[in-house]
């Protein structure tokens, strides 16, 4: 994202959907129908104002085509850009050009999923890398836990470091009355739970769920007549570094590093700027991993920095107030709760896991495995001066 472009937008809606376990009769659709009409009751439009749709589904292969006819709209800018979870965030960057390049004025951003009530259980890869395959690996946990024990091995992190990082998502859900998880967790729960592939026990692994996301974005000029408070879009950085893990360069280094610097460039803030992070949390050693690379730690130390409840309510740095996706929603694709906890916080919407003063946010898409990696940085009308 160009610096030129910072702040020229503005999250001015965002929404879920019904959450956890829907039931029988909910197609992805219906959800997207739930979020998208509430996000836009929120900033004061309706799907009259969308002239940009901007989605993507594991569903759907022409996602925007069969979301626009099921909402009545009739978008002229199109997007159904599909990088995995990182997508919605990605988007986000697209939407912002494609508004200050006068291709569109109102831009929805969309995903649903029924992933729990049609399958209830994680979606398996039909067909993996030829390379691959012979060893049997189990898409897409195994992928992760290779590099979480490369992680274990080249700096030492600990289980018990990694399990820290599923007790503070524990603790942030509880006061999130739509988690899906909510009761405590505590350290020996995520250590002596069932391996799913080693070292990454169940407690590791992110949830199941259904459940869909709506984000509204508009002018920054015209999102100051909207009725919530704007959240301006700072900076966005995108990067990518490989799509089968065999090709990752490093498995402890992931295409976040290069991301999140383009997004600082572009927003002219630093991670001592940030208040809040969302990070992609589809598995604990994510989270180590991208607090690494987006400049809260040094590389290698992310299982210390983690360590003492410094992520958790009452830490230093709040990560995954919403719970996460280790145990507020994980309904297939991640990205888009990331942008909806992030502009909450700015707005002060967050109730009992409200952050005091927050003026800058950071939403952090992760795509694949371990593939695409999109940073995003929202501020308050304060932040724009800095």
């Amino acid at each position: 994202m160009s610096a030129g472009l910072r702040g020229r937008t503005a999250v001015v809606g965002v929404a879920e959907s019904a959450l956890g376990e829907v039931g029988p009769g909910f197609t992805p659709l219906d959800l997207i129908g739930q979020a998208a009409h509430a996000a836009l009751a929120e900033a004061g439009l309706t799907t009259r104002d969308v002239d940009g749709l901007f989605t993507a589904s594991s569903n759907y292969p022409a996602a925007p085509l069969d979301t626009a006819e099921y909402l009545g709209v009739r978008p002229r800018f199109l997007d159904g850009s599909l990088v995995g979870g990182s997508s919605f965030v990605s988007h986000l960057l697209h939407a912002a050009a494609a508004i200050e390049a006068g291709l569109c004025e109102v831009a929805l951003i969309a995903y649903g999923s029924t992933q729990r009530s049609a399958a209830g259980k994680l979606m398996v890869r039909t067909r993996l890398n030829p390379y691959e395959e012979p060893y049997g690996p189990r898409f897409p946990v195994t992928m992760y836990a290779l590099a979480a024990s490369r992680h274990m091995h080249e700096f030492g992190t600990t289980r018990e470091q990694l399990a820290e990082v599923a007790v503070a998502a524990r603790q942030w859900a509880a006061l999130n009355p739509k988690a899906f998880l909510r009761d405590p967790l505590t350290m020996d729960d995520v250590l002596s739970a069932r391996t799913v592939s080693s070292p990454l026990t169940v407690r590791d692994c992110c949830l199941v769920t259904d459940g869909g996301g709506a984000v509204v974005l508009t002018s920054a000029e015209r999102a100051r007549d909207l009725p919530r408070k704007p959240a301006y879009l700072l900076g966005v950085g995108e990067a990518t570094s490989h799509q089968v893990i065999s090709q990752m360069p490093d498995l402890t280094t992931t295409a976040a590093a290069v991301s999140g610097r383009r997004a600082y460039a572009a927003a002219g803030l630093g991670p001592a700027d940030v208040d809040v992070v969302q990070l992609y949390d589809a598995f604990t050693i994510n989270t180590l991993l991208f607090l690494e690379d987006l400049g809260f730690c040094a590389k290698g130390e992310g299982g210390a920095f983690v360590s003492g409840g410094r992520i958790a309510p009452g830490g230093e740095l709040p990560v995954n107030t919403s719970g996460g996706g280790l145990s507020y929603c994980h309904p297939g694709m991640y990205g888009i709760f990331l942008i909806i906890e992030a502009v909450r916080q700015i707005r002060g919407e967050c109730g009992e896991r409200q952050r005091p003063d927050v003026d800058v946010a950071l939403a952090h898409g992760n795509g694949g495995v371990l593939s695409s990696q999109v940073t995003a940085l929202f501020g308050s009308e304060a932040a724009l001066s800095r």
